[in-house]
């Protein structure tokens, strides 16, 4: 089954400071979210694994995009995360369709990074908001890149849609000094250090 895109919205932001002193380049912080008609709406299909696959190239349309709105260098990518937002004629695992086209393939646009991608869902209706977390694309525990971008669409979903939202982000917070594992010090073994 194709996906059906009504629409595809990009925010980003960037941080010049934060009452401190001006870090050396501005944090900016990025999404993309599609609104996909939802084609398991109002009724309960078992098998929904299939839809997965449809998805993909979608995740890597939006990976891509994403990329190019954050200013096209994908080495300066040090974050990541994904979300989804479940019109109210869906059920929550229909926004858990969105974790391997989305997390998988913007992984891969991202020189196979290491860490899994974070991921947020819910089930709400037109201009319902999602916290989508981001952290560091290669070590799941850089403390520094804990953040969430809060995104939404002010007519989406409606009843039979759903948001799937892909973010990065170029850095750590502004001022981060919370401590543990320093971006420095990632080992790249595992995903987490």
């Amino acid at each position: 089954m194709p996906v059906d895109i009504r629409k595809i919205a990009t925010f980003v932001e960037d941080t010049f400071h934060e009452f401190g002193p001006a870090p050396a380049a501005p944090l900016r912080l990025g999404a993309i979210a599609a609104v996909i008609a939802n084609p398991f709406a109002g009724r309960y299909v078992a098998d929904i694994q299939p839809f997965m696959e449809e998805l993909k190239p979608l995740g890597l349309d939006l990976s891509r995009k994403l990329i190019a709105a954050m200013g096209g260098d994908k080495a300066a990518i040090q974050g990541f995360g994904k979300g989804a937002i479940v019109g109210t004629a869906g059920e929550l695992e229909h926004g858990a369709l969105w974790h391997a086209p989305g997390g998988y393939v913007m992984r891969a646009v991202l020189d196979d990074a290491k860490a899994i991608v974070p991921s947020n869902k819910k089930v709400g209706g037109p201009g319902a908001r999602l916290d989508v977390p981001i952290t560091h694309k290669n070590a799941s525990y850089v403390r520094s890149h804990f953040t969430t971008i809060e995104v939404g669409i002010a007519d989406a979903p409606r009843a039979g849609e759903m948001v799937v939202i892909l973010a990065m982000s170029t850095g750590a917070r502004i001022h981060d000094r919370a401590g543990g594992l320093k971006a420095s010090e990632i080992k790249g073994e595992d995903g987490l250090r």
